[in-house]
């Protein structure tokens, strides 16, 4: 009987041992959890902060039941327990807690330090309180910030909305594709832009009539959708057959016919649309320069060449 007295002893020393720790070094506020929407924190890490076993924790509160009413503490439930013990398995020892454990509120804790009677507790509570009271303000603070973010987003979306439909527009109203566009000395971005607009445009094929063509016309062609067939009417050119033949060996084939004779005028053809250049495509805006829509047939063009 005395050898069984003297192990349980034992075997309570032990247990406070572990529990009495450096307790400056422990982080309260991880200790806090939320259970049932509430702040708490429960019996066996309450019993390791006051320096006492959690069976006589619980014994002091069930002396004083009257003191703890359901807004002061409540026992978890079993799925309450699996999925907190989940959480803290690899940071604690539970396997000698063999009932459910009760959570303590707020509330719950200061009445704790009085049924206990000890100027640990007491001590301990003080920084217990201080604990929950940062934990609060930090909620408020992150509350706060998710607000301040959330309207940031509502307002970028609102804004995001605002420039496309100032772009939609703009491209409504804008006249890069009009039938007739004059360039004016310099605009070389703008004229670029808007034969680019043009390539874009075709759907089945784009034929370049110019005596004058280099490696600049095939990046330009290389701007067409899948599918749409490339031409290039132009003189002949040591340089530019080996620009072509190069890109050919990598990208989409773009086509060369040479041209029997010098043309005077450029022609650019998409689709079944005609427009007549007034300067090679690659000095387009380096002076005064037009582009316009001719109602002449693609093939009328094609089988003046």
């Amino acid at each position: 009987m005395a050898n069984k007295i003297e192990n349980k002893n034992k075997e309570e020393i032990n247990e406070l041992e572990v529990t009495n720790r450096d307790l400056q070094k422990i982080n309260i506020e991880s200790l806090i959890r939320t259970i049932r929407g509430q702040k708490v924190m429960v019996d066996f890490d309450l019993a390791m902060l006051y320096g006492v076993l959690n069976k006589r924790l619980n014994e002091q509160v069930k002396r004083n039941i009257e003191r703890f009413p359901d807004d002061f503490m409540f026992q978890l439930t079993k799925e309450e327990w699996n999925i907190l013990r989940s959480q803290i398995a690899t940071t604690k020892n539970l396997s000698k807690i063999r009932t459910l454990p009760y959570a303590f509120t707020r509330n719950g804790i200061g009445m704790l330090s009085s049924v206990l009677g000890s100027e640990t507790a007491v001590a301990m509570n003080i920084r217990i309180m201080r604990a929950f009271t940062a934990s609060q303000q930090i909620m408020e603070s992150n509350a706060i910030l998710f607000k301040r973010v959330f309207h940031l987003e509502q307002h970028q979306q609102e804004t995001d909305e605002k420039i496309n439909l100032l772009m939609t527009k703009m491209d409504d109203q804008s006249s890069k594709l009009l039938p007739e566009q004059i360039f004016a000395m310099g605009c070389v971005w703008d004229a670029w832009a808007y034969v680019s607009d043009l390539v874009r445009s075709a759907k089945q094929r784009i034929v370049l009539i110019d005596n004058f063509v280099d490696d600049r016309v095939l990046s330009l062609f290389d701007k067409r959708g899948e599918g749409v067939e490339a031409t290039i009417h132009t003189r002949y050119s040591e340089t530019f057959l080996t620009d072509l033949k190069k890109h050919n060996d990598q990208y989409r084939e773009i086509k060369f016919i040479q041209l029997p004779h010098k043309n005077h005028d450029r022609f650019l053809i998409i689709d079944d649309d005609v427009y007549l250049l007034g300067a090679s495509v690659k000095d387009m805006g380096v002076g005064i320069c037009a582009v316009t829509k001719m109602h002449t047939s693609p093939e009328t063009i094609l089988g003046l060449l």
